[in-house]
């Protein structure tokens, strides 16, 4: 427990990390790759580039911060960050460099403002929270090694199958090298894949989802190719051009917070849009297999025929629900599409199901705009789902005036 002066002294520096907790993290990560360059193997570089991960730890100082007194009301926060950890391999060595570099950088950007009672009493308060990242990632490891099928860390896969989705994605089926039954997961979940380019001197990972529903002998995951001279294409780019059948990766047990339950039986609207569609497919096809006569809306929205991906297969898989439906949306118009434009308000209300619940997946300027109309026009915030790609970011899911 801390101590009453403790709780004051950190909610005291809310208004500087308000401020400055950006390039607190920012100075955070310099000094701690400078000193330890071997954490490189972990982090996510791409997110580095685009400072998404400085931005999402900012969030999270800042949040931890203002919620010293009551930290119950950043577990949600926690465990979602706790399912990435735990794919990634952050373990419990860990924290104390974190919390070392954490404390230094807040002094060399605070400089004198940030006096030895204030760095004591965020040491008190990191470790306070460190102990509860530990504690439900042990949660976690131990439940990935003891399911059915599951194991510790990495192991490798073999890549079985490629197969061209549309234009930009390609979906890869991995079979494990030893040849046994895989770990069920939840639909919508992701896997981390650890892969070494060469030339690079450190491993590379990245999160996908998986796109299609749970079976024992592979997964899927389905990947769009970015632009070479995006950051997050370094992966992508080496998946698609340079790995073949055959050629192995290493995968972590599946993990994420973002899935739905496929035995409700209320109804159930996905929205996606892009390469949002793969964890969306999975909550699909998982449902037309164990639950067939729940009732399931699909929205996607695409640019054009060429990069939709899923097409053919959303039809067939709807088809199987006794109360399903479907509906594309086109960016460009003069295609045969339900709808032209964007999914907005007009759309939701024709297609969508206002009485059930919705998960939603996309980039994140089409899902503050779906959220948006979703709010617009009466759905309770409580029964909106969605899910970003990399490190959580803060989201405007309220119309602006």
């Amino acid at each position: 427990m801390l101590s009453q002066q403790t709780i004051d002294t950190v909610k005291a520096t809310v208004p500087a990390l308000e401020v400055k907790g950006t390039e607190i993290t920012t100075r955070f990560y310099s000094m701690l790759f400078e000193a330890h360059p071997e954490l490189l193997n972990i982090f996510n570089h791409a997110n580095q580039k685009q400072g998404r991960q400085q931005t999402a730890l900012a969030n999270t100082v800042y949040a931890a911060a203002v919620h010293i007194d009551q930290l119950e009301a950043i577990i949600p926060a926690v465990k979602k960050i706790a399912h990435k950890h735990r794919s990634l391999g952050v373990l419990p060595e860990h924290y104390p460099i974190v919390g070392e570099y954490l404390l230094k950088a807040i002094k060399d950007v605070l400089g004198d403002a940030a006096t030895d009672e204030i760095l004591q009493a965020w040491g008190e308060a990191y470790g306070v929270i460190a102990d509860a990242f530990i504690s439900i990632e042990e949660e976690m490891y131990d439940e990935a090694a003891s399911a059915d099928g599951g194991w510790e860390g990495f192991k490798d896969f073999i890549i079985a199958k490629r197969e061209q989705e549309s234009s930009l994605i390609t979906s890869f089926y991995l079979k494990p090298a030893d040849g046994e039954n895989l770990p069920a997961f939840k639909p919508g979940q992701y896997v981390t894949i650890r892969t070494k380019i060469p030339g690079d001197e450190y491993l590379l990972n990245r999160q996908y989802s998986l796109s299609t529903a749970y079976t024992p002998d592979y997964y899927r995951i389905s990947v769009k190719k970015e632009a070479e001279m995006d950051p997050n294409g370094r992966v992508s780019t080496f998946l698609h051009d340079e790995l073949k059948e055959g050629d192995t990766l290493e995968l972590s047990v599946p993990a994420g917070d973002f899935f739905c339950n496929i035995h409700e039986e209320h109804p159930l609207t996905l929205i996606s849009g892009g390469v949002g569609i793969t964890p969306m497919y999975t909550m699909l096809k998982s449902i037309a297999e164990k639950n067939a006569d729940r009732p399931v809306t699909f929205i996607h929205a695409a640019r054009n025929q060429d990069v939709r991906a899923f097409g053919e297969d959303v039809q067939d898989t709807v088809s199987k629900l006794s109360n399903g439906k479907s509906y594309i949306v086109y960016e460009q118009e003069g295609l045969d599409g339900d709808f032209t434009g964007f999914i907005n308000a007009e759309v939701l209300k024709q297609a969508a199901n206002l009485e059930g619940e919705f998960f939603v997946c996309g980039p994140v300027p089409f899902m503050e705009a779906v959220i948006q109309s979703l709010t617009s026009i009466g759905v309770p915030a409580e029964k909106i789902n969605f899910e970003f790609f990399g490190p959580a970011m803060a989201i405007k899911t309220e119309q602006t005036v």
